[in-house]
């Protein structure tokens, strides 16, 4: 990165780690951290069917890599509203021969995934994150297999599954029931015998929430300092922005920086995000300026 490395900005989350450990490295989260987006999918809403193939899918982690991605999550098996899910089987057959290459490539691998067989087999690979959208709920041998190997743990806010979670989006305290939620999943990982150092938490952009609670989310980051974990953010390309803009999915690059920037502000430290090197210059410059905020309080 060409970011000089500087103090963390007071205006970012209090009482959050500065780093992520995974199974292989410790991450610095002194600076933004940009996961690159690769979904092996038939059906995802962004880019379904287009890294379904395995040459397709290979020439993607190696775009994600040069565009500066400092994680690359893989996925096989969609979370849009309404998904139908997958068998395990299918999604190793998906996902394997990508994680392998990526992990070839040297970039941290997370695995996208709520079923612990299909961990496993990422992790046994040289995966070091496991990117679990259901907070646990699905499947809790993925928090033991995240003790067990140390792995990277990224701990999603949803209701239900994808199949049904825009079923459940009334909330009479929408970051109160948040937070609790997600501290329930928190719990259960330590629980389970993993270190606070793994893991990392994100409030669910698009999953269960209206367009307006996912700008409240967006806008009030900072509430779920609480939790004591860094925050992953993942608003890319998401229905919330046409809504709002009226752009369909390929159009939402701009929109996706700005809620990035912002989110930023609030304490974000990680950023799942399709378009990894407009969203990375974007906040290398947020960045800098952030703490230019800071100097100028002291002159």
């Amino acid at each position: 990165m060409i970011v000089e490395r500087m103090a963390r900005s007071p205006h970012a989350i209090r009482g959050t780690a500065s780093s992520w450990r995974t199974a292989r490295r410790t991450i610095d989260l002194n600076e933004p951290v940009v996961m690159g987006v690769l979904n092996i999918t038939p059906d995802s809403f962004s880019d379904g069917g287009r890294f379904l193939e395995r040459d397709a899918a290979l020439r993607r982690l190696e775009e994600l890599r040069e565009q500066g991605a400092d994680i690359i999550d893989i996925g096989g098996e969609s979370t849009r509203p309404g998904a139908v899910p997958v068998s395990a089987d299918e999604e190793l057959r998906r996902v394997m021969p990508a994680v392998e290459a990526g992990v070839e490539l040297g970039v941290p691998i997370s695995i996208d995934t709520t079923k612990s067989a299909v961990a496993r087999a990422a992790l046994d690979a040289g995966a070091e994150i496991v990117n679990d959208v259901s907070g646990l709920r699905l499947d809790h041998g993925v928090a033991d297999l995240a003790a067990e190997c140390g792995a990277g743990l990224a701990l999603m806010h949803m209701r239900g599954e994808p199949r049904t979670m825009q079923e459940d989006i009334d909330y009479d305290d929408l970051f109160g029931e948040i937070e609790a939620e997600l501290r329930d999943s928190v719990q259960r990982a330590l629980d389970a015998g993993c270190s606070p150092e793994q893991l990392v938490v994100d409030p669910g952009i698009g999953f269960g929430k209206t367009a307006e609670q996912n700008l409240v989310l967006i806008a009030r980051l900072e509430r779920l300092a609480a939790l004591g974990c860094p925050v992953l953010i993942g608003p890319s390309r998401k229905s919330f922005i046409g809504k709002i803009l009226g752009l369909p999915v390929q159009e939402r690059v701009e929109a996706t920086i700005a809620a990035c920037v912002i989110a930023l502000l609030g304490g974000a430290r990680i950023f799942r995000v399709h378009d990894v090197a407009e969203v990375r210059r974007a906040l290398e410059m947020a960045s800098v300026i952030e703490k230019q905020m800071d100097r100028a309080e002291l002159i």
